[in-house]
């Protein structure tokens, strides 16, 4: 509880780094803090393009947004693991199977985490991975398309937290559990926590082709929470981090019983050990209930499938493949620099950031240098493996960034900034205030052995005073830096989506180049598609109505329907006949609960209507395709249950 207090009067202490910061009136909006070239350093001229993307996380949006960086521009919401109405993803019946799980069609969850595919320690920009820390799952979005095209639950996990980060060769994408839980789940007494319950560390395997992921092995590990990750480079490639906290295996009041011991642990796991070990028969396969959802880009329909085992790894079978490396207090971030060699660890109560040396950690594994164990598994001296600390650089360090120049970036949550330090000289170099209460902060490329080093990107989760009020919850925003000199410069703020966690940066001219351009309608391989108007028809099964439609600009084909009557179930197979990358349309009736379709060129989409009602229901175009946009349109006649009226509709004003 002492521990708590002094926390606590820190916190206080800090709220005059909050008053001076933020501007009154319209100070911010005149001066703030922002230098009189600011504005020219993040100007991208009408027509012009900016230097990189930035994927960042939505937090509780469940989503994936596209900015450009410098110009902080909003391109793109990704829906990933969360219905979305202005796409239909998680409405239509392709997506629907995208968000289906073990606990059932689970339409929300909580984005943290985006990572970028690797290739030699380097990004190559043809896959984000992305975690769902509620419902425990890993995404995988297609930089080729920006689409979600696969989704795999997690099981025996909760609070898929210290994920999706990769390996340097996209070898394996990881899903850490904050939580840990009864392994197998069970009935059980909470108070038995200690000792029962388990954290699981999955690492799926990324298939180098088209990227098909799966899940290779768990390593169960001791009861801790699992909080982040990355994975060693370099000399340290085939190894991943992870911080714990709660070593004390508290399950009420963490917030005091979790936080008595004055060092917690990184778990140093040597990933290709245990792989070794699997492919040669090792671990157990374990029963388990989890969906794999993949989306065809043939078919453009997702399919999901339920999997019922796991190979699961007891870490004490696997000796010298897991060690446990102390870290003053409660870390957070686990981050590993360009080279490989230092590991640092946040300790969100401790008063210094400290970094562990891969080398030193490996020769204190040669020379069994450990101070005890933990079920089993080896603790590691600390000085042995310490490679030194950062003294008194801030308040609350959560995460930090590298900028491939020997620098480093930490954020500290409490006193609201970033400090610049150096790599092996541990001395501060610089700190800008942040507006307020930083978590992650992102480099492009900060997470790989070749960082861009021009700017970082803090994500906020305060902005009291930076915008106009917007109700009781005011913008989550992102602050954009230039870090190209000794000193860096808050160069702008821009909002977000959601609240954001971390992100990912990559040099535009990497993903731009691979972006398709055209969608043939011979590729269109859905089992309703039709690949000219000529081909559209409406046909009638019992009380299903199925109706095969065109669009392009300016028309539906067909575009009159008669013949339906109430209580049928009328499925409307849409397809897109457009190949150039540009001209979607949508499609919406009165009365349909899928709000919407929006159909991009080439590609077949299907939504369900029940008409409830007689009369004649219009449908039209929803998205601004042409001068003639307006006049893009149809109607379904329906008659009452029973009536005689045929099935009949219009191709080119020819009733048929």
């Amino acid at each position: 509880m002492k521990t708590i207090i002094r926390f606590f009067a820190l916190i206080l202490s800090t709220s005059v780094i909050f008053t001076s910061c933020a501007p009154t009136g319209n100070e911010g909006s005149k001066n703030g803090a922002l230098t009189g070239n600011a504005a020219e350093k993040v100007y991208v001229a009408p027509g012009e393009h900016d230097e990189f993307y930035a994927f960042i996380s939505g937090g509780f949006s469940g989503q994936l947004a596209v900015y450009g960086l410098p110009s902080g521009r909003l391109f793109k919401v990704i829906p990933v693991f969360s219905v979305d109405a202005e796409k239909a993803y998680g409405f239509n019946e392709e997506t629907k199977p995208m968000l289906n799980t073990s606990h059932g069609f689970i339409p929300w969850d909580d984005s943290h985490h985006p990572d970028i595919s690797q290739t030699a320690g380097e990004l190559d920009g043809r896959f984000v991975f992305i975690n769902g820390n509620n419902t425990p799952r890993i995404a995988k979005i297609d930089l080729t398309t920006f689409e979600t095209t696969e989704i795999i639950e997690i099981p025996n996990s909760a609070g898929n937290h210290s994920s999706s980060f990769v390996t340097e060769n996209t070898e394996y994408v990881v899903a850490g559990t904050r939580f840990s839980v009864p392994y197998p789940q069970r009935d059980m007494p909470i108070s038995e926590y200690k000792g029962n319950f388990k954290g699981a560390l999955t690492f799926i395997s990324v298939e180098p082709e088209h990227g098909h992921m799966d899940i290779a092995f768990q390593i169960m590990m001791p009861g801790f929470n699992y909080d982040l990750s990355h994975p060693g480079r370099g000399s340290s490639h085939g190894w991943f981090f992870f911080t714990t906290y709660n070593t004390e295996e508290a399950n009420s009041l963490l917030e005091v019983n979790a936080s008595q011991n004055d060092k917690d642990f990184i778990a140093a796991i040597n990933w290709k050990m245990v792989e070794e070990y699997v492919k040669n028969g090792g671990g157990t396969k374990a029963p388990a209930n989890y969906a794999h959802n993949v989306y065809n880009e043939d078919t453009h329909t997702a399919t999901s499938t339920m999997k019922k085992e796991v190979v699961v790894v007891d870490p004490t079978e696997v000796p010298g493949a897991v060690y446990f490396m102390p870290t003053p207090k409660s870390p957070h971030g686990c981050d590993v620099d360009p080279s490989g060699e230092y590991i640092i660890g946040s300790g969100k109560l401790a008063a210094e950031i400290t970094a562990h040396s891969f080398s030193k950690m490996i020769k204190a594994i040669e020379e069994k240098n450990f101070d005890g164990e933990a079920y089993g598994i080896p603790i590691l001296s600390y000085e042995a493996t310490l490679a030194g600390s950062v003294k008194q650089a801030g308040l609350g360090p959560l995460h930090t960034e590298f900028d491939g120049q020997g620098n480093a970036y930490t954020t500290f949550f409490i006193s609201s900034e970033v400090v610049k330090w150096k790599l092996g000289t541990w001395e501060v170099v610089d700190r800008k205030p942040t507006y307020y209460s930083v978590g992650h902060l992102m480099i492009p490329g900060g997470n790989s052995r070749k960082p861009f080093g021009k700017y970082v990107v803090a994500m906020n989760k305060i902005t009291k005073d930076r915008y106009l009020p917007t109700g009781p919850e005011v913008t989550q925003s992102a602050q954009l830096y230039d870090i190209t000199g000794e000193k860096m410069e808050l160069l702008l703020d821009f909002p977000t989506v959601g609240e954001p966690h971390y992100a990912a940066g990559i040099a535009a001219d990497i993903v731009a180049k691979n972006s398709r351009k055209i969608f043939k309608l011979e590729e269109n391989k859905h089992e309703y598609a039709i690949s000219n108007e000529g081909e559209a028809k409406v046909v009638r099964n019992g009380n299903e109505v199925h109706i095969y439609m065109s669009m392009i600009r300016s028309h539906f084909a067909p575009d009159n329907i008669e013949g339906v009557q109430v209580g049928d179930k009328v499925y409307f197979h849409v397809t897109n006949l457009e190949q150039d990358y540009d001209v979607p349309h949508g499609i919406s009736m009165i009365g349909a609960n899928t709000s919407e379709l929006l159909i991009m060129p080439g590609q077949t989409e299907t939504f369900v209507w029940e008409p409830k009602q007689v009369g004649v229901w219009p449908f039209y175009c929803t998205d601004f395709c042409s001068a003639l946009h307006q006049e893009m349109q149809g109607y379904v006649r329906v008659s009452p249950k029973g009536s005689s009226v045929p099935i009949t509709y219009t191709l080119d004003g020819d009733e048929l």
